[in-house]
């Protein structure tokens, strides 16, 4: 058995830290989301709590975990009758982003299902993670169907598996825990309200404290035995401080000062729904009992709005996390409750909670959530630029990007295979059923007409007497199913100067990103590649991020030539790279530009050129034609007349605009057929 690596030996870290003790004292808080960069001890903090977390009675022999004084009465494996159990470890349980659906709820034995009547369940590790944790690497990258079944889950407390009349429920009540890099994709909004809190985590920039980082994990590497019991005299302090908060925790006094605070505080950042004001209560009373007090102060509300409120404040994937505390603290001050007495000579003064889970923990270092002393970074890069010029011209600071509107639906023509998602028409696993098949493989959704049709003209050869349909292997189908597929919508925008009128640029940003919000609805990966002055740059690889999109796309210098071949080319390139990672997902090309091709040799015959090439691989594409004023030279439609696409207007890419119809990507994919 592998020795984890100790909870205490981690160094600095302590929102990440507080975060999951305090879900460790209360697992009702609802888990924590952690949100950073790689190589930040997210995975090694989750794996390291497990051998923190006190141990659970369990029914011997119950696969479900089921508590000996309060058996589950529609346990699978019940009924149990009420009496003493045995101890065990609580559960860590990692679910696999690329897990099925089978694996994650269980599954059912179909065949004896229908010829016997029997309900053969297979546990999945839903029920695995019953009253232990439900550990989630890389939560973002989880696919769809998985998310759906998460939230019913920790929406109910438990797992419903049917299939065609076959019903099976057990309890799953967890502490959720997901990791994630922000740079590889967001998180959907309601799974996102599901983590109770959320902490960011971040390398430290202290050299020393680096030098201690790596000391510590070769000693590790080195002898994880040896150093995990030089750690186990605090291991053990840990324990023995997280089981007396527990013991603590249901006589702590949540007054109603207290109470104002947390209902003053969410409704001034102006959350959605009650789940917030629920979570901050819950959070401020582990903290008290973890601080070892009976009442919650102030300063318990404060670290509690700091780790429940910044991913529910988010309106769109483009607002960046965090809290204002300044406002926190004005809103805190006006709602001051009469029965609430924080300490005036608290860590920080005023009554401001530490950052961590002791007095010497130290302040937060400048430039992390919450301090907004930093420029943005379209402020840094538009200082920069305004010292260089483009190579063709020169070159303006960066427009900023008009107001996003909702933009009308784009998908590609025929039918796909790649993942899920709400973009184009798919064969998936979930969708409308279309019709039946031999199963290939494990039968996962069962088609019933289809397979009692198969059965019925061999009853007689197989001998049947009753009632009961005599069903073998080979009758089995499975139900086809059409849904819909994300795609990857890169981007061509050009930045060249006939697109640098600052209003014009601003509007093109503007559908830009009205484009990569409707992206990121649809569950695509986004790639941008930008053109100007004598070549093409791929500003993005493709990628599930369209934040990361977003902040490219803002920065975006403007200046020079307008080389269309060199930026279609790159598209080319990017496109072939990205259909051997991932041949399934088909690509949509977007292509901003007014099409007025500059610099070199015959730039119009070169452009025309790089599109019939998209055109002959089949590449579905749009053009988004930018040209403006009362001269227009249409060669935006020309080019997506090479493409084997259409061009719309800026303004026919509203969804609400009456001046442009429907229209149909044109172009086929040869892998749709």
């Amino acid at each position: 058995m592998n020795t984890p690596y100790p909870f205490t030996a981690l160094v600095g870290q302590d929102d990440l830290r507080l975060g999951l003790l305090i879900n460790a004292v209360s697992p009702a808080v609802g888990g924590v989301l952690v949100r950073g960069e790689k190589g930040t001890a997210k995975s090694t903090a989750v794996r390291a709590l497990a051998a923190l977390m006190p141990e659970v009675d369990v029914v011997p022999g119950c696969r479900f975990s089921c508590d000996p004084a309060s058996p589950d009465p529609a346990c699978p494996d019940g009924p149990h009758e009420a009496g003493s159990g045995v101890e065990r470890a609580a559960r860590t349980v990692e679910l696999p982003v690329g897990a099925s659906e089978d694996r994650l709820v269980g599954a059912l034995d179909i065949e004896r299902a229908l010829s016997e009547g029997v309900k053969a369940f297979e546990p999945g590790l839903l029920a695995e993670a019953h009253r232990g944790i439900l550990y989630v690497d890389e939560v973002n990258l989880l696919h769809d169907h998985l998310v759906d079944l998460l939230l019913d889950a920790a929406a109910m407390g438990a797992s419903y598996v049917e299939r065609e009349g076959v019903s099976v429920r057990h309890a799953a009540r967890f502490l959720l825990v997901g990791t994630m890099n922000p740079e590889e994709g967001e998180l959907r909004p309601q799974l996102l309200d599901r983590f109770g809190l959320t902490v960011e985590v971040a390398a430290s920039r202290d050299t020393d404290q680096r030098v201690e980082v790596v000391r510590r994990r070769l000693a590790y590497d080195a002898d994880p035995a040896a150093f995990a019991a030089e750690w186990a005299g605090e291991e053990g302090a840990l324990r023995a401080r997280i089981a007396a908060a527990r013991a603590l925790l249901p006589g702590v006094r949540l007054g109603d000062g207290a109470l104002r605070q947390i209902a003053a505080t969410c409704a001034a950042f102006e959350v959605d729904g009650m789940r917030a004001d629920i979570v901050m209560a819950r959070t401020a009373t582990a903290l008290a009992a973890w601080a070892g007090r009976t009442d919650v102060l102030a300063e318990d509300v404060r670290q509690a709005a700091l780790l429940a409120l910044p991913h529910r404040r988010r309106r769109n994937p483009f607002d960046a996390p965090g809290l204002d505390e300044d406002r926190l603290d004005e809103a805190l001050e006006q709602h001051g409750g009469e029965d609430d007495d924080p300490d005036p000579d608290g860590p920080d003064g005023g009554g401001r909670p530490p950052r961590g889970d002791g007095p010497d923990t130290p302040p937060r270092p400048e430039g992390e959530a919450g301090d907004t002393s930093e420029p943005s970074v379209p402020e840094q890069a538009g200082a920069e630029q305004e010292q260089g010029r483009s190579p063709g011209g020169g070159e303006q600071q960066p427009a900023r990007a008009a107001e996003p509107f909702r933009a009308k639906a784009l998908s590609v023509p025929g039918l796909g295979e790649g993942a899920a998602g709400r973009r184009s028409r798919a064969r998936t696993e979930h969708g409308r059923t279309t019709g039946a098949r031999r199963p290939h493989g494990a039968l996962t959704k069962l088609h019933l007409a289809a397979t009692v049709q198969a059965a019925a003209p061999h009853q007689r050869a197989r001998g049947r007497s009753g009632p009961g349909l005599v069903v073998r292997r080979d009758d089995l189908r499975q139900a086809t199913r059409e849904g819909r597929e994300g795609n990857l919508v890169l981007f061509v925008v050009d930045a060249s100067g006939s697109m640098a009128a600052r209003q014009r640029m601003g509007a093109v940003k503007g559908a830009v990103l009205s484009l990569l919000l409707d992206a990121y609805q649809r569950r695509d990966k986004v790639g941008l590649v930008t053109f100007r002055g004598r070549d093409a740059e791929v500003a993005l690889p493709p990628t599930s991020s369209v934040d990361a999109a977003a902040v490219r796309l803002e920065a975006l210098p403007t200046g020079g030539r307008t080389p269309v071949a060199a930026g279609l080319l790159k598209a080319h390139e990017v496109l072939r790279v990205e259909r051997l990672r991932d041949p399934s997902r088909r690509p949509l090309l977007v292509v901003v530009t007014d099409g007025r091709a500059t610099g070199g040799p015959e730039p119009v015959a070169l452009a025309s050129r790089a599109a019939r090439l998209h055109a002959a691989e089949g590449t579905a594409s749009v053009v988004v034609d930018c040209e403006s004023g009362p001269v227009r030279l249409g060669l935006a439609a020309d080019l997506a007349r090479d493409l084997g696409s259409v061009a719309v207007t800026l303004d026919e890419l509203r969804a609400d605009s009456i001046t442009g119809l429907v229209k149909d990507i044109r172009g086929t994919d040869r892998r749709a057929a």
